[in-house]
C-alpha cells in the first residue's frame, strides 16, 4: 500500500472528537474538493506491505510513558483510502489487533467492501466543493446505526443542500452521527473560511438534528501542520 503518513493525535472531526488516535494516512484521491486540506496526499508516498503498517501502528500505540495504556483508536484516512484494494484487509487486520477502527472517505467509493465493524464517516460533497453529485446512494443502504454522515459546508448553499439530502434520504434514522462541518480557512489564502457562529445559528433555527464539526486539531496545532 502507498502511505503520506501514520501519526498519532487527537481524533479532531466526528463524533470521536477529543480521543487519542493513530491515523493511517493513505496516498491517492480522484476526487479535487476546492477546499481540500491535504492535497498533499494526493501522489508520492511510502509503500508498506500489511505486516509494516501494523507493526508500525503497534509501535506508535505502545509508544510514550503511557503506563501500559495503548492507543486503540485508528483512523483510515487519505486522499481517498477506498482507491487502495488492500484496504478493506488493512481494516479487518487491524480489528482482530483489537482496535476500534475508523475510515473517512468520501462517498465515491463502495463501502460494502468494509468490514461490517469498521466506523464509516461517510462525506457526502456539497455543491461548492465541485465535487457535488459524485456520491454513491447506493452506499446509503450500507450504513449502520453506528457510521456517521459529514457534510462541510463552505456557503448558505452548501447548508440547503445539506439539509435537504439528510432529509429525503431519512439519515437520522440510519446513523448514529451527521455532521456539519464549516470550511477551515487555508493558511495560505486560497479560500476563506465558512463562519462558524453563522452555522450554529442556521442550524439552531431550525433545530437540525445535527452535530456541528469543527476541526479540533486545527485549533490546538498551526493549521499548515502536516502530521497532526
Amino acid at each position: 500500500m502507498f502511505i503520506t503518513e501514520i501519526f498519532k493525535s487527537i481524533q479532531g472531526e466526528s463524533s470521536y472528537a477529543g480521543l487519542p488516535c493513530i491515523f493511517v494516512r493513505l496516498t491517492g484521491c480522484n476526487l479535487r474538493c476546492k477546499w481540500c486540506d491535504t492535497a498533499y496526499a494526493f501522489h508520492g508516498g511510502t509503500k508498506y506491505s500489511l505486516d509494516e503498517i501494523l507493526r508500525r501502528v503497534g509501535e506508535i500505540s505502545a509508544d510514550g510513558d503511557n503506563g501500559g495504556r495503548n492507543v486503540r483508536l485508528i483512523e483510515i484516512t487519505g486522499g481517498e483510502p477506498l482507491l487502495q484494494a488492500e484496504t478493506p484487509e488493512l481494516a479487518r487486520r487491524l480489528l482482530n489487533a483489537g482496535h476500534t477502527v475508523l475510515i473517512e472517505t468520501s462517498g465515491e467509493r463502495d463501502i460494502s467492501k468494509l468490514p461490517r465493524e469498521v466506523v464509516k464517516i461517510v462525506d457526502v460533497k456539497c455543491p461548492d466543493s465541485g465535487e457535488s453529485g459524485k456520491f454513491s446512494l447506493a452506499n446509503l443502504e450500507v450504513l449502520e446505526p453506528k457510521d456517521e454522515v459529514k457534510f462541510v459546508i463552505a456557503s448558505r448553499r452548501d447548508y440547503d443542500f445539506a439539509r435537504t439530502f439528510m432529509a429525503e434520504h431519512r439519515l437520522p434514522e440510519r446513523v448514529h452521527e451527521i455532521l456539519f462541518s464549516p470550511v477551515f480557512a487555508d493558511p495560505a489564502g486560497a479560500w476563506p473560511a465558512m463562519d462558524a457562529r453563522e452555522l450554529a445559528e442556521w442550524i439552531l433555527a431550525e433545530n437540525l438534528p445535527v452535530r456541528l464539526g469543527l476541526q479540533l486539531h486545527k485549533f490546538v496545532w498551526d493549521p499548515a501542520m502536516h502530521g497532526v
